[in-house]
C-alpha cells in the first residue's frame, strides 16, 4: 500500500490515496502503521477519498486515531489533505472543500516557489455552543457564572487551580480549555488521561490546557482524544480561539503558541465564522506492505 507521510505543526499522519487503492479495516490498519516503534509511526491514518456520491466537494477525509477510533474532523489533518489533493493532482481548485465527518470545509491555500501547497486557511464554520451536542452531560459538573464554562467536582489535581473548570465547544469534534498559570507544568499524561475518559463526556474529549500571554497570545498543550499528547491541534486551537472570547480573556484574532509551531485564528464577528491558518508539510512517502 503506497502512503504519503505528513504533518501539521508536528500532527502527524499517514496518508493514504483512496482515489486509487482500496483500504480495508482501517481502523485496525491504523493502529498498526501509526506506531511509532513497529509501523510508520503518526497520530494516526487519515484516508484520501472520491466524495461521497450528491456531495459538492473535491475529496472526502477519513480519520483514524492511533488507538483506531474514528474522529469526525482533524484541523492540521484536513490542511494536509488539501494540500494531498493539489500536490498529487487530485484537484487543483481554490478554494477547495473537502468533505469530512462534520460537514464540508472550504480551504484556501497559497503555494511556495516550486508550486507546492504550504500555507492552508480552514473555513471551520461556526462553532456549537450547545452542550447537549459538544456533547458535555452538564447535569454532572456545576455550572459557573461564564458561558459555556463548567467545574468538573472529580478533577484531578491541576498546578496552581483550586477547582477544574473548563469551557466547552465543539468545532465538529469535543474540545474542553481549562485556564492555568502555567501550561508546562501540567502533566498532561496524568491529568488528560483521566478527563478525556470523564463519565460527563459521552464520546470522550480533547483536552487543552491553556497560559494567556495578551489578549491576542496564548500557549497551548493538548491531550487529544484517542492519540494521547499531540504537538498540535487545530480544531483544539479553533475551540480555544472561542473560549478565550467567550471568557472575556482574549480577543477574536488570536496567536496559539503549540509545541509543534503557531497557529493564527479568525473568529469573524459577521458571519461566526471561525478561520484557521497554518501549514501543511509533507514528510516521505512509501510502502507499507499489508500481508
Amino acid at each position: 500500500m503506497r502512503f504519503v507521510k505528513m504533518q501539521g505543526l508536528g500532527n502527524d499522519y499517514v496518508y493514504v490515496n483512496g482515489f486509487d487503492q482500496r483500504v480495508e479495516a482501517p481502523a485496525t490498519l491504523a493502529v498498526r502503521i501509526a506506531d511509532r516503534h513497529f509501523g510508520v509511526g503518526g497520530d494516526g491514518l487519515i484516508l484520501v477519498l472520491p466524495p461521497t456520491s450528491g456531495v459538492d466537494a473535491e475529496a472526502r477525509m477519513r480519520m483514524f486515531n492511533a488507538d483506531g477510533s474514528e474522529a469526525e474532523m482533524c484541523g492540521n489533518g484536513v490542511r494536509c489533505v488539501c494540500k494531498f489533493v493539489h500536490d498529487f493532482g487530485i484537484a487543483t481548485a481554490n478554494p477547495m472543500r473537502i468533505e469530512t465527518g462534520s460537514g464540508v470545509l472550504t480551504l484556501s491555500y497559497t503555494l511556495d516557489a516550486t508550486g507546492k501547497v504550504d500555507l492552508v486557511t480552514v473555513n471551520m464554520g461556526v462553532p456549537n455552543l450547545i452542550p447537549a451536542q459538544v456533547p458535555v452531560e452538564v447535569a454532572s459538573l456545576r455550572a459557573t457564572g461564564q458561558p459555556q464554562t463548567f467545574v468538573i467536582p472529580d478533577a484531578p489535581a491541576v498546578p496552581g487551580l483550586k477547582e477544574v473548570a473548563a469551557t466547552f465547544v465543539s468545532m465538529g469534534n469535543p474540545h474542553a480549555t481549562i485556564y492555568v498559570p502555567d501550561a508546562a507544568a501540567v502533566n498532561l499524561t496524568a491529568v488528560g488521561s483521566k478527563l478525556e475518559t470523564h463519565p460527563a463526556f459521552p464520546r470522550r474529549m480533547n483536552i487543552h490546557f491553556v497560559q494567556v500571554v495578551s489578549p491576542d497570545e496564548v500557549i497551548m498543550r493538548t491531550w487529544e482524544r484517542g492519540s494521547g499528547i499531540t504537538l498540535a491541534c487545530g480544531t483544539g486551537a479553533s475551540a480555544v480561539c472561542v473560549a478565550g472570547v467567550l471568557t472575556g480573556r482574549t480577543s477574536r484574532q488570536l496567536l496559539a503558541h503549540l509545541p509543534g509551531g503557531d497557529l493564527r485564528l479568525d473568529w469573524r464577528e459577521d458571519d461566526n465564522h471561525l478561520l484557521m491558518t497554518g501549514p501543511a508539510v509533507t514528510v516521505f512517502q512509501g510502502d507499507y506492505p499489508l500481508g
